[in-house]
């Protein structure tokens, strides 16, 4: 294999972090004059295998704003490391200058200026434009796809994922792996899973029953005169973080001797290079990176994170391509004599001013929007705030939905989940109800209205902090933080499970939470499957129509500590 001081001499001589000045208050005009498609494309052709990679789309087929995370924080051997860093300290970790295109696309720093100027990003009609332009150069390059593409907004809702599945069947896609996909429900599931003319990949989801695999563990290519082997690692806790019943007969889980067992399988089949497609999420990947030898990549999905540069664990490249479209990982190899010998990497950033879309994907897109035109353009109100979910505490959409919960459902104390999917809205903007969808679109909507101890409050917010915040990734099942309205609370990320959170009080009184009282609680996307209530979109739908514009204040009533 190769060594460690040749990769790291590689990643010097071979990453490509692009730069360009550039400051938020430049016009749209200014911006675009800063960029070029033939920029954006620029790559030294390295070796023999090329692999694209994209993943966490959320149905997002229109270009998007999406704020990268304000908080991302790491616990254990994680804390400080990448991708735990934001801000100013991940510029200049990665050497990128504040207000040029770069920090706009990565980090959260002026982004509503830099948003103005630099314009939407993602689309995957520009995907298709940067897709066709890789393989151009590179006509057996592999497009990878590492899941939550089928689930996001109204359309993928209304269409069961069909918009999704075509579009990326379109783009060329050669093999997936998975993890909203299957709140689908498992018939919609095994129905576009027949349908598909790329392997579904799951080398860790089995038959519960008979205990023995439920898809394709891997697919092997001969590409470039060499086998490339692409394992499948789908969302380890399905059962836990998504309603179980939606597919009842599965397991899941990391199973990291199941992993290092197929990547044996493979390699005894002569692969010469091993990827793992993944949706474990980064530090779940890390770890196993560093506990399971013989593989070469990790492309990893499922929180959203965004690095320019691979990340590299003994041998293993582990490469973050983002989410919602907004970026594509390329990344050349050089695999001879049985293994890889060097690689460059590049992570694309789909500015949609700047990259030409795809006329045949364009089409293909409309076609299946058109239907729902209407529904998508209706204006329910106004925003004079900044809205977005992602981070690891309350965002301000998750304060706008929670406010919604509050008074529509006449509760003390709201909650919405922590999901990482989501864009942004820019001040100023009216809020259609396609990004109300894109927000809340999902198979398990129902906003519930019941009665929570202090205690069981308590109880919830321990456990939610534990899947973030437990120092051994292997225990990390997703998502953020749940969001809280109408409460605050302390938290401390370094202490153990059971005592991280203190202090929590009503915002409405100021009093602390009786254990021993009970509250009225009002909540959306319960796994339980008896859950009644309205639709979270229409409990949004009316605040906002009732409201007409509304203004977010920041959330200062989540006290942290321990970072």
């Amino acid at each position: 294999m190769i060594s460690r001081r040749d990769f790291l001499q590689a990643t010097v001589a071979a990453s490509a972090i692009w730069g360009a000045s550039g400051v938020g208050k430049w016009s749209r005009l200014a911006a675009q004059q800063a960029l070029g498609q033939d920029q954006l494309l620029a790559f030294e052709p390295l070796g023999n295998v090329t692999l694209i990679h994209i993943t966490d789309v959320h149905a997002q087929l229109k270009p998007v704003w999406f704020r990268e995370p304000e908080i991302n924080l790491g616990v254990g051997e994680a804390a400080g490391k990448p991708p735990h860093v934001t801000g100013a300290d991940f510029q200049k970790m990665f050497g990128i200058e504040s207000g040029s295109p770069h920090a706009y696309a990565l980090t959260y720093p002026d982004f509503v200026a830099l948003a103005r100027g630099y314009g939407r990003m993602g689309g995957m009609d520009r995907v298709a434009t940067v897709v066709k332009a890789i393989r151009a150069e590179r006509p057996e390059a592999i497009i990878l796809d590492g899941g939550d593409t089928w689930q996001g907004s109204l359309t993928a809702l209304r269409t069961n994922g069909q918009d999704m599945v075509d579009v990326m069947n379109k783009l060329g896609v050669e093999a997936m792996t998975s993890h909203w996909e299957f709140t689908l429900g498992i018939d919609r599931v095994t129905e576009i899973v027949d349908s598909l003319p790329f392997p579904f990949l799951g080398a860790n989801i089995f038959d519960a029953e008979w205990d023995e695999p439920a898809y394709e563990p891997y697919k092997i290519f001969e590409r470039g005169g060499a086998k490339v082997a692409v394992i499948g690692q789908a969302f380890p806790y399905m059962p836990i973080a998504n309603p179980g019943w939606m597919f009842p007969k599965l397991s899941f889980g990391i199973r990291e001797e199941r992993m290092a067992e197929v990547v044996q399988e493979v390699r005894d089949a002569g692969a010469d290079l091993v990827v793992v497609l993944s949706h474990n999420g980064f530090d779940v990947d890390r770890k196993m990176a560093g506990r399971v030898p013989g593989i070469d990549v990790i492309l990893t999905g499922h929180t959203h994170d965004a690095l320019p540069e691979p990340v590299i664990v003994g041998n293993t490249l582990v490469i973050a391509s983002g989410s919602n479209g907004k970026f594509v990982s390329r990344v050349d190899l050089d695999v001879r004599e049985g293994r890889m010998m060097g690689f460059r990497h590049k992570l694309i950033p789909i500015f949609s001013d700047v990259i030409a879309p795809d006329p045949e994907m364009t089409a293909l897109i409309d076609g299946h929007r058109a239907p729902f035109q209407a529904d998508l353009d209706e204006v329910l109100g106004t925003t004079e705030s900044l809205l977005y979910r992602r981070g690891n505490f309350n965002g301000t959409w998750d304060d706008l939905i929670c406010q919604a919960l509050l008074e529509e459902r006449e509760a003390d104390i709201a909650l919405s989940p922590g999901f990482r999917w989501g864009p942004s809205l820019l001040p100023g903007e009216p809020i259609r109800r396609e990004d109300l969808m894109n927000a809340t679109a999902m198979s398990y909507p129902s906003a519930y209205r019941s009665e929570m101890t202090g205690e069981f409050l308590h109880t919830i917010m321990e456990d939610v902090a534990d899947n973030l915040f437990n120092p051994d990734p292997y225990y990390q099942q997703g998502g953020d933080m749940v969001r809280v309205g109408g409460m605050g609370y302390d938290i401390d990320v370094s202490k153990p499970m059971g005592s991280r959170i203190s202090n929590m009080t009503l915002l409405r009184t100021g009093e602390p939470i009786d254990p021993a009282q009970t509250y009225v609680v009002s909540g959306w996307a319960s796994v339980n499957p008896e859950t009644e209530g309205p639709a979270i979109w229409d409990v949004v739908e009316s605040y906002l129509k009732r409201k007409g514009t509304v203004t977010v204040e920041p959330n200062t009533s989540v006290k942290v500590s321990g970072a």
